[in-house]
């Protein structure tokens, strides 16, 4: 029977935002070390943003590993496991001599990071139905939110205190809190009997009904491209800010939790609008703004116009536009996934992770004087999530009450 989410957060709900927060922290984390890892391995600066591009492939492959293993074993063991590797890799990234070994680990820890990003949209969908999962999915970015925040900040004053190793060190303390608190505190939600058979027939026919699902793929892509629009902003920010700006690498973390601020507000303003109004509502305008806002990036950085503060405005409409499109996306993308929740959320998972990567390594490729590279992708991705929501085909859902 689904459940209704009570007005406080639930402590089940609250571990599921921290474990979907470990690979932003992968993410967020070691951004600010950036100039320290090249100038120490003594590698080009696009190699070093490309461990990112990497560490985003890794994501995506892996994903496709955990979905159906969550769907046979249930959702705890497989979390656990990962856990495990994601903490013996940032090790590895810790003790890297040279830049390729970093690259190699970083692949190695988002295979690890990956169970936190499948399994959580699983477990929610155990529990609650399209309209709840969707706030719940909402609620979580205030948890996730806070990573984007905090972890540039921290991994700035790591990088000042100790060095960029430090970064993984701290990385891999988180990997053993959450494996402590997992499997502590963790109650399996998914009943032996709802298992399925780890067979590749199966594996491989499920994957097949899903990318023939025309909301499935819609909606999945509607997330994808708004999320490769954020990793294009993940990747390209250090450049901006600091390169073009010349922000301190020490404040460089307070202009990216401005705009992850916007993200978190406006994913709870979406979680209390879904008590009135679906999912689908919420998205359709928020991907409005969505291309309005970054439209106006690129208008003002091609008329030589744009100011950081500029910037930011755009940035955070863009950002906060996000707040809605991401969780009511994925919610509308899982709706009628009912006996392939796993292997759904891991398909969804790859393909977003694929656009992140593909807009990672886009950014790495193109550099300039001004923010024109980061202006343009966030507009293409944007336009792109727009046709993908509006070719999908609508779930039938509850109104809301």
């Amino acid at each position: 029977m689904p459940r209704k989410i009570p007005a406080l957060m639930p402590s089940w709900l609250v571990l599921m935002g921290a474990l979907a927060a470990l690979g932003p922290l992968a993410i967020d984390m070691y951004l600010p070390a950036f100039g320290a890892i090249a100038q120490d391995l003594q590698a080009p600066q696009g190699l070093v943003e490309r461990t990112l591009a990497s560490y985003l492939l890794g994501l995506a492959g892996a994903q496709l590993l955990y979905g159906p293993l969550a769907d046979r074993y249930g959702r705890k063991l497989p979390l656990v496991a990962g856990l495990v590797l994601f903490t013996i890799a940032s090790l590895g990234c810790a003790l890297s001599d040279n830049i390729y070994q970093l690259t190699v680990w970083r692949i190695v820890q988002a295979f690890g990071g990956a169970a936190g990003m499948v399994i959580p949209r699983a477990v929610i969908r155990d529990y609650l139905d399209t309209q709840e999962a969707a706030r719940a999915l909402s609620l979580l970015m205030l948890v996730m939110g806070v990573m984007p925040i905090v972890a540039p900040l921290l991994g700035g004053q790591a990088v000042t205190l100790g060095s960029w190793r430090t970064v993984f060190y701290l990385m891999a303390a988180a990997g053993v809190a959450l494996t402590w608190l997992t499997t502590r505190n963790m109650r399996e939600p998914l009943a032996a009997e709802l298992r399925t058979p780890l067979a590749v027939s199966t594996i491989t026919a499920n994957f097949w009904l899903l990318l023939r699902h025309r909301g499935f793929v819609g909606y999945t892509l509607a997330g994808g491209f708004g999320s490769a629009g954020m990793f294009a902003y993940i990747s390209g920010s250090p450049q901006v800010f600091i390169d073009i700006y010349g922000i301190d690498p020490r404040w460089f973390g307070l202009l990216f939790g401005l705009n992850a601020a916007s993200l978190i507000l406006a994913a709870q303003l979406s979680a209390r609008l879904l008590r009135r109004h679906t999912p689908l509502k919420l998205l359709l305008h928020a991907q409005i703004s969505l291309v309005l806002m970054t439209a106006l990036g690129l208008i003002l950085t091609l008329a030589g116009w744009i100011t950081l503060p500029l910037l930011m405005v755009c940035l955070m409409g863009f950002m906060a536009s996000q707040g809605f499109v991401n969780p009511n996306a994925a919610a509308l993308a899982l709706a009628e996934q009912g006996p392939r929740l796993g292997t759904a959320s891991a398909l969804m998972g790859c393909l977003q992770m694929l656009c992140g990567a593909l807009s990672g390594f886009a950014i790495s490729l193109w550099h300039a004087d001004s923010p024109l590279p980061l202006t343009t992708l966030l507009t293409i991705c944007a336009l792109l999530s727009w046709v993908a929501s509006r070719l999908a085909k609508p779930p039938v859902l509850r109104a809301p009450i």
